[in-house]
């Protein structure tokens, strides 16, 4: 049925749709809300690629459509949450209140668009680069955005000491470190599985396994421990490879 070589830019349609929704949240002081339309939007993220393969319904808009629907849900939403963050640690308000804030506060709450112009770069190359159809080469804007929201909601839902974190002074070198991790050339192996095979698809399964039991016992922010360790596998991989 030709309906049906539509359904994988349907599910890609809806990660846009909630990594929007998740914006719109996040500017009203709802970052927690946004972390869930993020997971969401990566759900139809990872599932539009399983459907067009399913279907053998790949396309050159369904290409084009991916990488715009990842630059809002994994680059522009988590870039809305980390201004709430930074509003919070100005002004310990999560709704964004930007005309209340002096000059200072207006040029640092803008800082963190800095993530959305370096996962743009990102999608753009990975787009072009022929080398990263088995593994990638950078951090990707999923696992950038989905550490981003995952943290943030733990410091929403904690509070307490933990708001700390909204601190200038964290957020910002930390968003300076995802900005190069989107751009740079460290290898990460790939999440998304081609098969269902235990061997070839180990280190994917060994890492949600470990990340399901962290959310298990710490809640959404679990996910952001989870892209942190995916991140410390990647280069222990790296290192040990060099090695030999």
């Amino acid at each position: 049925m030709k309906i049906l070589r539509h359904v994988p830019n349907a599910l890609t349609s809806l990660n846009l749709f909630f990594g929007a929704t998740g914006v719109f949240f996040a500017l009203q002081g709802r970052p927690d809300l946004t972390a869930w339309a993020v997971l969401i939007a990566a759900v139809f993220d990872f599932s539009d690629g399983f459907a067009a393969r399913f279907l053998k319904a790949y396309s050159e808009i369904g290409k084009e459509l991916d990488s715009l629907a990842d630059l809002i849900s994994f680059g522009l939403a988590p870039a809305a949450s980390y201004m709430s963050l930074l509003h919070y640690g100005f002004a310990e308000s999560w709704k964004i209140d930007f005309w209340q804030l002096n000059m200072a506060g207006q040029v640092l709450i803008l800082f963190p668009l800095i993530l959305v112009v370096f996962s743009a770069l990102r999608l753009a190359k990975f787009n072009i680069d022929t080398r990263q159809t088995e593994s990638f080469l950078g951090l990707t804007t999923t696992a950038t955005g989905m550490f981003s929201v995952s943290l943030i909601h733990f410091i929403f839902t904690r509070g307490g000491i933990w708001t700390v974190l909204s601190s200038v002074y964290v957020v910002v070198p930390l968003l300076v470190i995802f900005c190069f991790l989107l751009v740079s050339e460290i290898p990460m192996f790939s999440l998304k599985f081609k098969t269902f095979g235990i061997r070839e698809n180990f280190p994917g399964y060994f890492l949600l396994l470990t990340g399901l039991v962290f959310v298990i016992l710490t809640g959404v922010g679990g996910i952001a421990v989870t892209i942190l360790l995916y991140i410390l596998f990647s280069l222990v991989k790296l290192i040990t490879s060099k090695q030999k």
